[in-house]
């Protein structure tokens, strides 16, 4: 029985050693994936930070991008009330140059008929002015 008990002591040894044998290569396996894995994140890092830097300065460009689009667009704003002011006075003067017309047409019509009496009244008096002057040339001529 002790012989039962020693062969169990030893195969108890065997099987501790075969099994400190496998947890040191599963550590050493898992510390050289565990060293691959910090050089590949220390790589990772690096690429973070430049693109870190990237984006910021792509973000300060696009703030002074927005600015400038925002200034601009303000003087376009003045530009187009200027324009349209300008559009407001040609309007205002063609409703004034409408309005002047009519009433242009409608007291020409109106004094159409006193304009009218008028030529006729001025052809009568120049009629009688040209008799007079005839009249007139008539007694020179007969007194000469």
């Amino acid at each position: 029985m002790e012989i039962i008990l020693y062969l169990s002591v030893a195969l108890i040894a065997i099987a501790f050693t075969v099994l400190v044998v496998f947890i040191s290569r599963t550590l050493k396996s898992l510390q050289h994936t565990l060293t691959n894995v910090a050089h590949t994140l220390d790589g990772l890092e690096k690429q973070l930070d430049g693109v870190t830097k990237e984006t910021t300065e792509l973000l300060h460009k696009t703030n002074r991008l927005a600015e400038d689009v925002q200034q601009k667009s303000e003087s376009l704003n003045s530009v187009f009330n200027g324009v349209k002011d300008i559009g407001d006075s040609i309007s205002n003067v063609s409703h004034s140059v409408k309005t002047v017309s009519g009433r242009i047409a409608r007291e020409g019509e109106r004094q159409s008929e006193t304009v009218t009496q008028v030529l006729q009244w001025s052809n009568a008096v120049l009629d009688v002015w040209e008799k007079w002057k005839r009249k007139n040339r008539k007694i020179e001529e007969t007194s000469n």
